[in-house]
């Protein structure tokens, strides 16, 4: 699907395109937050670059996106394997401290997530975040969301198994009483790191990449379409994907929006 080639549909094309998507609206939308929702990966990379600064060690802001979408545990061992010079256990926190002074002076909300966001809510639709980020980093998105955008939330602090395990985004639909495999394809899961995607896929949400921000190349991944803009993005574009996912048998290369 071709968001460019959408707008210049006829207006019975578009009509037709709402009416098959209709009965296939997605039973719930699972976000993950940092360069998906907001684009806070520069911050976390500039947290990153501060500490190696200020406590020794060999890290730039490319190392740093190589490390996107891994828990803080592991980018703290990779720091720390790299010459940084504190406590592994002490980093993780250093580097939330750091995320959270820049996005309390700012929220980096990607353009166009939020209108995203209200028409789902308009339309009785629950989005859950499924974050590795702690959950105080949650809670401060969530807080700075459209009112009632999120359902509940799903962190890395939580006990459970991390992405790619696809335990988080398994544990995100039993929070709406999603419980059964069989419907996990009618949920649509929102990723931008390939160890993300394989945690969504491997769930069974119907999975979108977005491209947007990460340069990082996931055109390999097992996701079933992408996406590198939400502006413009309607609810009949997200259930048209669900339509599309459900509608196909067998294995399907990914589609690019």
């Amino acid at each position: 699907m071709n968001m460019e080639h959408q707008k210049e549909e006829s207006r019975a094309g578009s009509t037709d395109k709402a009416r098959s998507a209709m009965g296939h609206r997605p039973l719930a939308v699972f976000w993950d937050m940092d360069g998906t929702l907001i684009d806070s990966e520069p911050y976390w990379h500039q947290a990153e670059v501060d500490l190696v600064r200020e406590h020794g060690g060999d890290w730039n802001a490319d190392m740093g996106w190589q490390a996107s979408g891994k828990p803080l545990t592991k980018v703290a061992r990779l720091m720390r394997e790299r010459g940084l010079d504190l406590p592994e256990d002490q980093i993780p926190d250093l580097l939330i401290d750091g995320v959270i002074a820049m996005e309390e002076r700012h929220m980096p909300w990607i353009e166009g997530v939020r209108a995203i966001l209200t028409d789902l809510v308009e339309a009785g639709i629950p989005s859950i975040l499924v974050t590795t980020s702690p959950r105080r980093m949650a809670q401060a998105v969530v807080a700075k969301a459209p009112k009632g955008a999120f359902a509940d939330y799903v962190c890395g602090d939580d006990g459970l198994a991390q992405k790619p395990d696809p335990a988080p985004y398994l544990h995100a639909a039993g929070l709406v009483g999603i419980n059964s495999p069989d419907l996990m394809a009618s949920c649509l899961a929102f990723e931008d790191t390939l160890t993300g995607i394989t945690s969504a896929v491997a769930s069974g949400a119907t999975t979108v990449a977005y491209t947007g921000t990460n340069p990082v190349d996931t055109s390999s991944g097992p996701q079933f379409a992408s996406i590198n803009s939400y502006r413009g993005v309607s609810l009949d574009d997200l259930s048209a994907l669900i339509a599309k996912r459900l509608g196909r048998s067998g294995p399907s290369a990914a589609q690019t929006c």
